[in-house]
């Protein structure tokens, strides 16, 4: 079997920038456009030269970061792979003991009823405020306990870490550290895909949830506030589908919140909390505008596995709404793929 060829669309390399500075995310093609473009938003913030300057330099760091970024990628897999040692191996391969045994039941019945519905699934999981937007145990304690002591024996290594996105400082991509082959494949395929079939039949499509993206996203109110984060700007996710879960460790408030759909406009918005425990998940469609709110204290580490399904994301692309382009891609891709001739 032929292994698949990656892909992503060709706006990766333009679209949604994010400005730290700004918490404000931006499209750049060349810089007099982008300068057209954002005139009056750098008027509005006050920009001197300096920091026009600045701005630019930014973009373009990041444009070239995304350039080689499939590259980057492959040299720290293989890095980790030959220079890293894992402190519970264990932990790598799947478990069902990892998993609650809420989670146990529901996934079960997603998957091996024989017609499973909607209604009896909301028997079982938690709905929350926000629209389509739902709750469950996933994980014990034990296994987060582990999975904590995992990622801090990772983050005191010298080895070279790829972060999340532009939005974070910190974190980890679970892919690098070796957790796709028997882990989160798995995961997707074997519990999540029934669960998310179920919730949400137009986002998963003739595909199913057939690649994803996993890692750790980390909240530190004890950390330097130039190199830590302590919240997350509303966005949406590059995802059909996406659950987080909180892994702990001890810290004050921080709640996820829920808006509208991209896209979306009201006269009078409204944002939807909710709050996390330890183990428990929450699901939700990718394209479902959210943030998390400064956590005040402590430190808190969540599990993001965003979920993309081919079959619909081959029709548009959530990064621009568009027909994508698509371009072959080292490394990992974007969920896309591409009808041979």
């Amino acid at each position: 079997m032929a292994a698949r060829v990656n892909y992503i669309c060709s706006c990766f390399f333009h679209r949604n920038i994010y400005l730290q500075k700004y918490k404000y995310h931006v499209h750049y093609y060349d810089e007099q456009k982008f300068i057209e473009d954002y005139s009056e938003t750098f008027l509005r913030w006050n920009c001197t030269d300096e920091d026009l300057a600045s701005i630019l330099r930014e973009v373009k760091s990041e444009v070239e970061r995304r350039k080689n970024r499939g590259k980057e990628h492959v040299k720290r897999c293989e890095m980790v792979q030959k220079l890293y040692q894992r402190l519970d191996p264990p932990l790598y391969t799947l478990d069902e003991s990892y998993f609650h045994s809420d989670f146990l039941r529901i996934t079960k019945y997603c998957r091996d009823e024989l017609s499973p519905t909607m209604e009896g699934l909301l028997q079982m999981i938690s709905k929350e405020e926000a629209s389509r937007v739902y709750s469950f145990p996933v994980f014990t304690d034990e296994f987060c306990r582990r999975f904590l002591d995992e990622l801090d024996h990772f983050e005191r290594s010298d080895l070279p870490k790829g972060r999340p996105n532009t939005m974070n400082n910190t974190g980890i991509l679970l892919a690098e550290l070796g957790f796709d082959d028997h882990f989160m494949n798995r995961f997707r395929e074997h519990y999540l895909q029934p669960l998310s079939a179920l919730l949400y039949p137009e986002w998963t499509g003739s595909s199913g949830l057939d690649s994803h993206r996993s890692h750790i996203v980390t909240y530190d109110a004890t950390g330097p506030t130039d190199r830590t984060d302590v919240g997350l700007s509303t966005h949406f996710d590059n995802a059909e589908v996406s659950l987080s879960v909180s892994l702990g460790k001890e810290y004050s408030d921080g709640e996820l919140y829920f808006g509208e759909m991209k896209g979306v406009v009201v006269s009078n918005p409204r944002l939807y909390p909710y709050y996390h425990k330890i183990g428990r998940g929450v699901i939700h469609r990718g394209q479902h505008m959210h943030g998390a709110m400064d956590i005040t204290d402590g430190t808190r580490y969540n599990i993001i596995v965003w979920m993309r399904s081919s079959s619909v994301r081959n029709k548009l692309c959530p990064r621009c709404d568009q027909s994508p382009t698509l371009i072959p891609f080292e490394g990992y891709g974007d969920g896309f793929t591409k009808q041979l001739m």
